[in-house]
């Protein structure tokens, strides 16, 4: 799916959801047994496409729009939906447009939208629904109940999916702790991890399409997802040993590029992101450089952090380090050396304990 499109697709969508004047406005003409054709948009070129009708220039409310589907023309709104430009307009859009629906409305709906690159409104009267047009995307608007309940399941699905990444991030941490971890442990994090991201972005387009009733929806899943995408990015900064920023952005966005088959592929996920060397034996060793569990410290600064990690690049030489080594870093003085040394010395301890 073009991305720019998608984009648009989601602005739309909040435009028309639950709670927006414009959904009050849909939901009228539902509920009255009409049909009507509604046009996001009074740009030059889609007023050169009407034909007929009237000059309203009247400020938007639910009221009016129901009244004024009651004509069989379309309705011209705003650029920023504030207010009805025309109404009862007779569209030609391009005949040559190609279009997948069958009635007149939608057959417009669609072609006005394709041609023009706008969004288009079409509910149908006989079908009792309403179908979003943006570019060459359609969208079926559902009802608030019907959202709620595939939102209800996702955050389910969320919730079995992130008990199961931190029952396996818990393994993680113990073996970093004992320099145990093979490429297969870390594979797995960055799947679970991913996989968690793209139930909590399903999540996020059902949240944009339920406007305000989606509030407790949110709360939820951001209870949910507290911590994911930072532990992700850290565990990449562990064992790729980036040259930069934009490194780890590109291994994300690599991520996020994968489909299931792809990112369930351990061999072919290893071989991408080169862990193990150019063996891609999954049991092979591999090292942390010990970002991810340092910053799990209590009252230490990630400037810090950044820079122990960068001193000694290896978690087990940093649980090693004595407080001397760490008041030779560059910013740590004698209180803050003591304090790591506790805090690792803690650390090591609470990581083996918390795995029983």
């Amino acid at each position: 799916m073009d991305t720019r499109l998608d984009a648009e697709l989601l602005r739309a969508m909040a435009a028309v959801a639950p709670g927006t004047l414009l959904r009050t406005g849909l939901d009228r003409i539902l509920m009255s047994g009409r049909g009507a054709l509604i046009v996001m948009g009074d740009e030059p070129e889609i007023l050169n496409i009407c034909s007929g009708g009237f000059l309203l220039d009247a400020a938007f409310s639910p009221q009016r729009l129901s009244e004024l589907a009651k004509m069989d023309g379309a309705i011209i709104l705003a650029s920023d939906l504030s207010r009805i430009a025309r109404a009862n307009v007779h569209l030609v859009p391009n005949p040559s447009v190609q279009t997948s629906e069958t009635g007149t409305r939608h057959r417009t709906a669609e072609r006005v939208s394709r041609s023009l690159n706008t969004t288009t409104v079409a509910v149908s009267e006989s079908r009792k629904e309403i179908q979003l047009y943006v570019g060459d995307q359609v969208h079926h608007l559902s009802s608030a109940s019907r959202l709620l309940e595939r939102s209800d399941q996702a955050i389910k699905t969320l919730e079995r999916y992130r008990a199961r990444l931190d029952t396996i991030t818990k393994n993680l941490n113990v073996l970093e702790v004992q320099d145990l971890v093979t490429v297969r442990e870390v594979v797995e994090v960055l799947q679970r991890m991913e996989m968690v991201v793209r139930i909590s972005d399903e999540i996020d387009r059902n949240l944009v399409e339920l406007g305000s009733d989606g509030r407790l929806v949110q709360m939820q899943r951001d209870e949910l997802m507290v911590g994911v995408k930072g532990a992700r990015r850290m565990v990449l900064e562990d064992y790729l040993c980036p040259n930069g920023p934009e490194s780890i952005d590109e291994a994300i966005d690599h991520l996020a590029t994968l489909d299931d088959d792809a990112l369930f592929d351990d061999e072919l996920l290893a071989g991408s992101f080169g862990l193990g060397g150019d063996s891609l034996d999954l049991d092979g060793h591999v090292s942390p450089r010990g970002l991810r569990l340092l910053s799990k410290l209590p009252r230490v600064n990630p400037d810090v952090v950044a820079r122990v990690v960068a001193r000694f690049d290896h978690l087990v030489k940093i649980l090693e380090a004595t407080t001397d080594e760490f008041e030779s870093i560059e910013g740590v003085g004698p209180r803050r050396a003591k304090e790591l040394k506790d805090g690792t010395c803690r650390l090591t301890e609470s990581t083996i304990l918390d795995r029983f």
